[in-house]
């Protein structure tokens, strides 16, 4: 055991009550403790909405008034996103210390409990509170106004750029399958010229029933400045003796024409 776990456990005093919350998509439970981990009256659930959280706070009043505890510490295991919502309404309405238990602690500890890792709620909420009172947990730190603001655009921009690439290694993979010679022809696939002809003459055979003045044509449609008719011979030579595959090219056209809008 660390010094930083001591000085954890020491949190748990006479005076306080430790409160297991079991966090679920639309019902929570919750389960009221003492610092030996004597339980105080029966667990409840309550609903993942304000009366619901009102509920919860009713309940941790009246169990402290009876149990004469002053301080409340509330365990939660941060499953997903689900937990945010009462965190956030508890850091607002109350000045209980907040705290988060590791998943993988819950799973374990329920095995040395009874044996069993399966799941229930009134189980969780127990098992979160006994890693609580032994110190065994770490205090979130939420941002708050403009660093919450803050953390939710880069959050925002993260996803941006993932969605991004798996949208670009996604086009780069069809056309690996259906005209790996393409990139012969254009180093980057997602040049204005290229996006034009990616969009209506993908498909090697499609290419090639076009002259090379109407492929310049659609390059035109793309690019601001004109991309000559070499470009547009050497695509078709590219086409004429592609190794493709041939099978399900319809709908892959119309697939890469729904990724590149």
């Amino acid at each position: 055991m660390n010094y930083t776990q001591n000085k954890k456990i020491m949190q748990v005093k006479v005076s306080t009550l430790v409160v297991g919350v079991d966090i679920a998509k639309n019902k929570h439970a919750a389960r009221a403790f003492n610092f030996r981990g004597i339980e105080y009256d029966k667990a409840i659930f309550f609903e993942n909405n304000e009366a619901g959280f009102k509920k919860l706070l009713h309940w941790v009043k009246k169990v402290s008034e009876k149990e004469n505890k002053d301080n409340v510490i509330v365990g939660m295991e941060p499953t997903g996103h689900y937990w945010l919502p009462l965190e956030e309404y508890l850091r607002r309405k109350t000045d209980f210390l907040r705290v988060v238990v590791n998943p993988a602690h819950v799973k374990k500890s329920k095995s040395l409990d009874d044996n069993s890792p399966t799941k229930t709620d009134r189980k969780d909420a127990k098992v979160i509170a006994k890693l609580v009172i032994d110190g065994r947990y770490s205090i979130p730190h939420m941002p708050e106004k403009e660093y919450a603001d803050l953390r939710v655009a880069m959050t925002h921009r993260e996803r941006l750029v993932k969605d991004i690439v798996n949208l670009s290694n996604k086009i780069q993979q069809l056309i690996d399958k259906y005209f790996p010679e393409y990139q012969t022809v254009f180093k980057k696939w997602s040049g204005k010229a290229s996006v034009a002809i990616l969009k209506e003459l993908f498909l090697p055979e499609l290419i090639l029933e076009k002259t090379a003045e109407e492929i310049v044509e659609i390059f035109k449609k793309g690019a601001n400045r004109a991309v000559g008719i070499k470009r547009a011979r050497k695509l078709k030579k590219a086409a004429l003796n592609s190794i493709g595959i041939k099978e399900g090219g319809e709908f892959t056209q119309y697939e890469l024409r729904n990724l590149l809008e």
